[in-house]
């Protein structure tokens, strides 16, 4: 539907008119982007597929569409109709995008024509690429969009910056040539064109290694042909207000993040344990200035930037969301930008928090590594201590933003400690590299060292100690429940990660630890007897595990073949098992059922 100032003026079925299939309302490939007329709306659907023939009773659930190979085989079968294809091709393999993209297979570009209520595709993409994150060129005369390479098979996309995307430019949706933009050895994402339509920005990283990683930020001029590096990956002392700048780490640039003088773009990116919205300056090592200096700790994230009207929000760990605005002052006096709050929200009563810094010792790895710092993001009350581990690992962040089952479990009685191990986002690409060929050893003993610096410096019950953990943060508790089997006294595990060999056939993101086939260099990771569920016969601790049967990052095989071996073991244990989960075991219901069965699970083994 379109509505203007006079109320609905067109509404079109996009799927009826048969030139695709299901439009892509989110997830990495999806846009929707007005051109400059405004008369041409651009957008990413699913690739019409070949209508099925009426089912037969032999058929088999999940059957594949036919590949072009199999259709000619079946065009030419003396058995075929046109209504039957040959059955040779009834059970070829659809690949897809992965987690939480498991109906994302092959994206097309499609232009609606409001004036005529018609529905183009455009052709001439090159065959090897899937497009997504579209928008409109200069005066509506190309399309730039973001290609992600499916060749020779496809990868997982969701939270993972290293895959070989690159930007070209569709001079005009009626012909086939294009241009690329970026460089071709890199991944680069999200695209946004400055109001003059000079200037184009986008995140770039590198192929391979870590799936989430330290980012840079390009643009793309008329005046300059080839991309320049407004930000690059790591910029420590480059800042002229951020102290030892650790780098961009967001994924996605805000669909408005361009000034209106087009020369000063905003952006929120993490910051050791904080999430800060740092202005970039356009041009060549530009300048960066924090929007939010002298501000109380915590986490401030842009919402959009229009008529250089800022509209942002920031959270802390006792402090839910708070909507607040700013005017963009002239070039050169960012730093005179005063923050208004719209609306105040009150802190949440009898939770406080603090960050705790922890210096890892020195060990065999090189001097750059073990430099590296490491923060620890600590909401403190009195009652026992649990530790969440990596939200999304094993390269993520806890920063400090508001979270309602951190505070839940605080007013439940709970010490929460987050652990940011070496390999964190926000902390610098040295941090990030560390952890290769150091998964189970680093992030592991870093957190272990975490919990035993707040045991010391907080008034905390040592005997009353609980884990709470997700994906690879399970596997991190796996491995302190191996280590030290009478130190915690219950343990609640998400999607966790149990065996680590079975990623390479199981996983939608198989190169996690193998690399992927090209060129680009990457370090496998070191396995030994010692990784869990082969360390599960020190374990004695009570595990609750929470697993969705979707689930195409980390197999939920692994948490029932971990829950049958400690039912073996005589350990008690209990798994809850999510027909319609993913990884993430998102959505408002699975989430609270989540939660309360964890905390109930702690709470229960833990004498309360």
């Amino acid at each position: 539907q379109v509505w203007d100032s006079n109320g609905r003026s067109h509404s079109v079925d996009l799927t009826a008119l048969g030139k695709h299939g299901e439009v892509y309302r989110e997830g990495p490939f999806a846009c929707l982007a007005w051109s400059h007329s405004e008369t041409r709306l651009l957008y990413v659907a699913e690739k019409s597929r070949p209508k099925p023939r009426p089912p037969c009773p032999w058929d088999v659930p999940g059957a594949g569409r036919p590949s072009e190979e199999d259709e000619e085989v079946g065009a030419m079968c003396p058995l075929s109709t046109p209504c039957t294809p040959c059955v040779s091709s009834q059970f070829v393999y659809w690949e897809d995008w992965g987690e939480a993209l498991g109906t994302r297979s092959v994206p097309v570009l499609c232009v609606l024509d409001l004036e005529g209520s018609s529905i183009s595709v455009l052709e001439g993409i090159p065959e090897h690429l899937s497009p997504g994150q579209a928008l409109w060129s200069p005066n509506d005369c190309g399309v730039v969009f973001v290609g992600w390479w499916h060749e020779p098979f496809r990868l997982g996309l969701s939270a993972c910056s290293n895959r070989r995307w690159v930007p070209p430019q569709h001079p005009a949706p009626c012909q086939d040539a294009h241009t690329l933009l970026s460089s071709e050895h890199g991944a680069a994402c999200s695209p946004q064109l400055s109001p003059d339509g000079r200037r184009l920005l986008y995140l770039e990283g590198g192929l391979g290694g870590p799936h989430r990683q330290c980012l840079r930020l390009r643009m793309v001029s008329r005046a300059l042909r080839a991309p320049a590096t407004a930000v690059p990956p790591c910029a420590a002392g480059h800042s002229a207000t951020l102290a030892a700048f650790a780098g961009l780490y967001t994924e996605v640039l805000p669909p408005r993040c361009w000034a209106a003088d087009s020369r000063r773009a905003v952006l929120g990116t993490p910051q050791r344990s904080r999430m800060v919205s740092p202005g970039d300056k356009g041009g060549h090592a530009s300048p960066l200035y924090s929007l939010s200096p002298g501000s109380p700790e915590g986490c401030w994230e842009l919402l959009t930037l229009q008529w250089d009207l800022l509209v942002a929000t920031c959270s802390a760990p006792h402090r839910p969301p708070s909507l607040v605005v700013a005017v963009l002052p002239p070039a050169g006096q960012e730093l005179s930008l005063c923050w208004v709050p719209v609306e105040d929200t009150p802190t949440v009563p009898g939770v406080t928090w603090k960050t705790l810094t922890i210096q890892p010792p020195c060990s065999g790895q090189s001097p750059a590594t073990h430099r590296v710092g490491r923060d620890t993001l600590a909401a403190l009350v009195a009652g026992w201590v649990t530790s969440p581990l990596a939200p999304g690992g094993p390269h993520a962040v806890f920063d400090a933003r508001w979270r309602p089952s951190m505070a839940a479990l605080c007013q439940l009685g709970f010490a929460v400690l987050l652990v940011n191990y070496r390999g964190s986002l926000g902390f610098g690409q040295a941090s990030i590299s560390s952890l290769l060929s150091h998964v189970g050893e680093q992030d592991v003993a870093d957190t272990q060292l975490a919990v035993d610096q707040a045991l010391c410096s907080e008034p905390l019950d040592p005997h009353r100690l609980a884990l709470l953990a997700g994906s690879h943060g399970a596997f991190i508790a796996l491995h302190l429940l191996a280590r030290e089997p009478e130190r915690y006294r219950a343990c609640a595990l998400r999607s966790p990660v149990s065996n680590l060999p079975a990623l390479l056939g199981t996983s939608d993101i198989p190169d996690w630890w193998v690399p992927p086939p090209h060129p680009v260099p990457c370090r496998c990771l070191v396995l030994d007897t010692g990784h869990p569920p082969l360390a599960v016969p020190q374990v004695q601790t009570p595990v609750l595990l929470c697993v969705g049967a979707r689930d195409r990052r980390v197999s939920p095989t692994q948490a029932l073949e971990l829950y049958r071996v400690l039912r073996a073991r005589g350990v008690p244990a209990r798994l809850l098992w999510y027909p319609e989960g993913g990884h993430a075991l998102a959505g408002v219901e699975t989430e609270a059922n989540v939660f309360g069965n964890s905390a109930r699970w702690l709470l229960r083994h833990l004498g309360q």
